[in-house]
């Protein structure tokens, strides 16, 4: 999925917590979301952990 179609489901979803839930919602989805980018970047192989805790290939 490229990035605008995610864009736009993200803003969807805050919106609507913006709309049903009030600013304490919109806090708890933004978190999430987050929470959620570095996750999902690990699970696509885009974001290699190894590197950013300091255990390189040439260790």
């Amino acid at each position: 999925m490229t990035t605008t179609p995610t864009g736009m489901i993200a803003g969807l979803v805050v919106g609507l917590a913006a709309a049903f839930g009030g600013l304490r919602r919109v806090v708890v989805v933004i978190a999430a979301g987050l929470v959620g980018l570095p996750v999902g970047r690990v699970l696509d192989g885009k974001l290699d952990l190894d590197e950013l805790l300091g255990r390189g290939r040439d260790r």
